[in-house]
């Protein structure tokens, strides 16, 4: 029975790491999932280190943006699925959004 016991504790564990997260974390989450959601984001660098010109260019976009979905589309769906509950605060109004 304790070798059982053994047994099903790790796939317990996975089980529960596979539930739904808090509402306020989901929503947290889904926002910069969002954010990714309405366009393009980069960031460019440049320099000079050890005598040398540097420079850095980096973009990132977001499968979601390619498709075109909408961002508020994007942030409810994200937290019904993290959650299992609609979100309680629209998008605009979580911190750091500025769609």
């Amino acid at each position: 029975m304790t070798q059982s016991l053994l047994l099903l504790l790790p796939c317990l564990l996975i089980l529960t790491a596979c539930g739904p997260i808090p509402l306020a974390q989901a929503e947290r989450q889904c926002a910069i999932r969002a954010r990714d959601a309405s366009g393009p984001h980069g960031e460019v660098a440049v320099g000079i280190g050890n005598g040398k010109a540097r420079s850095r260019v980096r973009v990132d976009l977001s499968a979601d943006y390619l498709l075109g979905r909408d961002p508020e589309a994007v942030y409810n769906q994200c937290v019904l699925n993290a959650s299992g509950q609609m979100p309680a605060r629209p998008l605009a109004f979580q911190p750091g959004w500025r769609g």
